[in-house]
């Protein structure tokens, strides 16, 4: 009696093929660091809430008690006092605050955290990202408080003008705090870093028209302030918190955009080559 055969390997059905994990995209990767990061510094901002307050302190008290100041002096501009200056407090809130940011790059070096941090997968430019938007963040709701303080004290603006004033907020924010992060890269100690910031921060100030208009000033002085990007971006403000969405807008707009791109570009090359 003969013995069935083995069925041959050539009919044995094949297994399926396990599908290879999937890797996720250099995009989708850089959003995930970015995200950690920021939830980080987020929550060491949280934990730290008289930073906040200081950080607010400044600008309220030129609100409180510069502001009634200027109610009867004529400025040149479209709007009243407070539609002057506020405004220009905002632009001051992101100027100042920003531009300290990188003490705390300053202060993970002394500690080694930095050090540690270099050996980890993340991605170096969420290292950056995620501290620029940790700032944003706690800029924008200091934004809204010195805004809601003005109202109090007779600020009178459109939503949408207030709302392209926060705009603006986030967009020097975000340059001026990768200026700063770049520079606390290079630089070792808070005794190097803090006399660069002041030394920029005060002609800059000066020169943007923050406290008073720049149509004010001599024809020199107004023609020097014209090379101050943050001029425009004043002035966009101002001309937005009177409800006019115009070409100065466009045109703050336009500075305020080929600033950040710099900025962020330039500390991103930097903290690539350092290795942060």
């Amino acid at each position: 009696m003969s013995t069935p055969s083995a069925p041959s390997a050539a009919s044995t059905p094949a297994a399926p093929a396990t599908p290879a994990p999937s890797t996720p995209s250099a995009s989708a990767t850089l959003l995930t660091d970015t995200l950690l990061i920021f939830g980080r510094y987020l929550r060491q901002t949280l934990a730290a809430r008289i930073g906040l307050v200081f950080g607010l302190l400044q600008p309220l008290l030129f609100l409180v008690l510069f502001g009634p100041l200027l109610r009867e002096v004529p400025l040149g501009g479209r709007g009243d006092s407070w539609q002057t200056l506020v405004p220009g407090l905002l632009v001051q809130l992101g100027l100042f605050s920003a531009a300290f940011a990188g003490f705390g790059i300053l202060i993970e070096k002394q500690q080694g955290i930095l050090e540690r941090m270099r050996v980890t997968p993340v991605s170096r430019v969420a290292l950056l990202l995620g501290r620029v938007l940790k700032d944003i963040v706690q800029l924008l709701v200091q934004s809204l408080l010195l805004v809601l303080v003005g109202v109090a004290f007779g600020l009178r603006a459109p939503i949408p003008g207030m709302l392209v004033g926060f705009g603006f907020v986030a967009l020097m924010t975000a340059s001026i705090a990768s200026l700063s992060y770049a520079l606390a890269m290079r630089v070792d100690s808070p005794q190097e870093f803090a006399p660069v910031v002041n030394s920029v921060n005060l002609p800059v100030m000066l020169l943007s028209g923050i406290l008073l208009p720049m149509s004010l000033a001599p024809d020199w002085l107004d023609g020097l302030s014209r090379a101050n990007p943050l001029r425009y971006v004043v002035l966009a403000v101002r001309s937005a918190f009177v409800g006019d969405y115009g070409a100065t807008v466009g045109t703050g707009a336009t500075a305020a955009l080929g600033l950040t791109a710099v900025s962020i570009l330039a500390a991103v090359r930097l903290f690539r080559r350092a290795g942060a």
